[in-house]
């Protein structure tokens, strides 16, 4: 049963002006619209020693976001984004917030790709996403614990989860109806490779999620392990209940994560490494991931369970939850920025 996850949020209004490019989404024009990413430069052509093969993936086609907002305290005044993509795969539109953390504009990482973490709301998680909220301070924190070695500097994508406020989609490719699956596994880290220094290994992708889009973030770790190798569930959905998925039986047991991770373990990887968080109150809610834990957290399939002590069924629940060991235990399994 679905369980909604409504923080208190600041409305945002983004008026998007819609330009269109080859492939790829578009962003807002403006007087100084953003660039987070630009072509090769002749520095970074010889940056990697000869011999040795550059992890980097530099962007291919960057297009201008419109800023939304700025981050302060330790996220030094950088900026959200926000621009309108109109996925290429999925052939879905929907807004996409991005933000890229201090440490991506030193002169020193100028050459460096860094990691990527999808960042998905709970709710209907339309037509906005709650992680780009000041009151939650996602990007802050992050940026804080970058400063104190507790998190690597994490590129945060935050695209829409749902087309509409009427029904859940469960992240899935449900049929006949616009494919959000291909849209949150292809076409925003698409995006994010178009417009920003990233890497090309799958060490350096993860996907967070809370409520029904950390369903989304489970489902789409054990069903695309070759893109995504960390998901950071919060207190999940643990199999699709859609009722899209009507008539649909097949198609739905092929995006259950207790079928795909039996498959994973059957087959012997790649390796996923699943952080579940939960508030101790999740009366609900943490029986079904300890049951998930205990039946598939073997083999291939990692899995670490935070308890936030008085923690609740919300964001800020599990923001508190990432600063008390779960960023520091998804860090340690993942690529950080390098040449």
């Amino acid at each position: 049963m679905r369980k909604a996850l409504f923080p208190p949020v600041i409305a945002l209004i983004t008026l998007t002006v819609l330009v269109a490019t080859a492939g790829c989404g578009t962003g807002a024009t403006q007087a100084s619209p953003l660039r987070f990413g630009g072509p090769r430069t002749d520095a970074a052509l010889h940056a990697t020693p000869p011999g040795k093969r550059s992890l980097v993936q530099w962007p291919t086609r960057p297009i201008s976001f419109e800023e939304e907002s700025r981050v302060g305290g330790a996220g030094r005044n950088t900026p959200i984004g926000v621009t309108t993509l109109h996925g290429p795969k999925s052939g879905f539109t929907g807004k996409v917030w991005v933000w890229a953390p201090p440490e991506y504009y030193e002169k020193r990482n100028a050459n460096k790709g860094f990691p990527v973490m999808e960042a998905l709301p709970g709710s209907y998680g339309f037509p906005s996403n709650y992680w780009t909220g000041p009151d939650l301070k996602l990007e802050e924190s992050l940026a804080q614990w970058s400063r104190n070695g507790s998190s690597l500097p994490f590129i945060v994508v935050m695209p829409v989860l749902n087309p509409d406020d009427q029904q859940y989609y469960d992240g899935s490719d449900i049929p006949g109806q616009p494919k959000m699956g291909t849209w949150l596994s292809e076409d925003v880290p698409d995006l994010v490779r178009q417009n920003f220094r990233t890497l090309r290994a799958r060490d350096a992708w993860a996907v967070m999620g809370s409520s029904s889009g950390g369903f989304a973030a489970l489902k789409n770790v054990l069903q695309h392990p070759d893109t995504f190798k960390v998901a950071i569930p919060n207190g999940p959905d643990i199999v699709p209940d859609s009722p899209l998925w009507n008539g649909h039986a097949e198609e739905k047991r092929e995006n259950n994560p207790e079928v795909l991770a039996r498959r994973l373990i059957a087959r012997g990887g790649p390796p996923v490494h699943l952080a579940f968080q939960d508030g101790s109150q999740e009366h609900t809610v943490l029986p079904k991931v300890r049951k998930f834990i205990d039946r598939y957290g073997h083999g291939p399939v990692h899995t670490r369970l935070q308890i936030v002590p008085g923690g609740t069924h919300s964001a800020a629940t599990y923001v508190r939850g990432l600063g008390e060991g779960t960023m520091r235990w998804v860090s340690a399994r993942m690529q950080g920025p390098t040449a």
